[in-house]
């Protein structure tokens, strides 16, 4: 079972890094025609086929629970980052967003390019306070034009049961631009670890969280309450 599970998972993989690359090839060519909006349909429509094919050649599906503690209106939410799963669920959970995320991705051929349609906010990850001050403008602008924000407060994928900090411009983002944290757990560092090609089968379960207030709040303790929601919530899950 775990070889075929291997070789159902390389296939998978095989697959995602194909659509990928013609998913950004059709934004490259027509997605500038488009506005925001438009291209958004075509990211949400790239993560449906790759979730569809995870489950169909991994027997990897997932659940999500707590739909109902998504605002009306645009905030910022963060994110365990344990996989790669989460990159592509991500815009199938929240509505239209724009990612933090390192600019060393806006480097990558084709793909790279495609994502520079999507307009995240890509930020020099080792430039420290000028990186926070990246955020905290760009991420403003883009919750003014009605976008989520979407932070992996970790930075980087992180090993199941291993601790890192969480950085704070997620809630310094927040507490600025007046707006809520909407915490999101998961379990899929569990089935899709951060390295190696096996793909687990079973159900990756997403907890979203009650908006978390951050008027009148330091950020710091703010950050301790969303990472102490989300690990306890992923201990939860998986007991």
């Amino acid at each position: 079972m775990p070889v075929i599970q291997l070789l159902r998972s390389i296939l998978f993989t095989s697959c995602f890094f194909i659509s990928t690359t013609v998913y950004g090839i059709v934004m490259i060519v027509i997605g500038w025609a488009f506005p925001f909006q438009g291209r958004w349909l075509i990211a949400r429509h790239w993560a449906t086929v790759n979730l569809w094919l995870l489950n169909v050649l991994c027997d990897l599906n997932y659940i999500v629970e707590g739909h109902e503690n998504i605002p009306d209106t645009c905030h910022v939410s963060m994110w365990k980052h344990s996989s790669t799963w989460e990159t592509i669920a991500q815009a199938l959970i929240l509505p239209p967003q724009s990612w933090v995320l390192k600019r060393e991705l806006l480097w990558i051929p084709i793909v790279g390019w495609a994502l520079r349609l999507m307009e995240p906010i890509a930020i020099n990850r080792s430039a420290g306070r000028s990186a926070v001050n990246q955020v905290l403008r760009q991420g403003q602008r883009r919750l003014s034009t009605g976008r989520w924000v979407v932070i992996f407060p970790e930075g980087t994928r992180t090993a199941v049961g291993e601790p890192r900090k969480y950085g704070i411009s997620g809630a310094l983002l927040a507490i600025q631009a007046g707006v809520s944290i909407v915490p999101i757990a998961h379990t899929a560092g569990y089935y899709w670890p951060r390295r190696g090609w096996l793909k687990r089968p079973g159900t990756v379960r997403v907890v979203i969280g009650k908006p978390i207030p951050t008027a009148g709040r330091d950020a710091r303790e703010v950050t301790a309450q969303v990472q102490a929601w989300i690990e306890d919530t992923i201990v939860n899950s998986v007991t």
